[in-house]
């Protein structure tokens, strides 16, 4: 899945991961390709993206929104 996560400055990060582990206002979830369409708001703290190499980034952030559909996950942050 393509995920790009922008702040009003800058882009933190964008490229293909397979998965991408984040903290809700109710806890932590996870998204897995397919994944159903979702619009969600997220605490501050990290991100967890696992690259399709195997990888690991960790993203600190603020909160900020999430949106995700058809395998395109697109992050504003704090």
């Amino acid at each position: 899945m393509n995920v790009n996560i922008i702040t009003p400055d800058s882009t933190l990060f964008e490229g293909e991961v397979k998965d991408v582990q984040l903290i809700g206002l109710d806890g932590h979830f996870e998204l897995l390709d397919n994944h159903a369409p979702i619009i969600s708001a997220l605490a501050k703290g990290d991100i967890k993206l696992i690259d399709t190499q195997n990888k690991e980034h960790i993203i600190t952030i603020n909160g900020g929104l999430l949106e995700m559909s058809d395998n395109k996950v697109l992050i504003l942050a704090q």
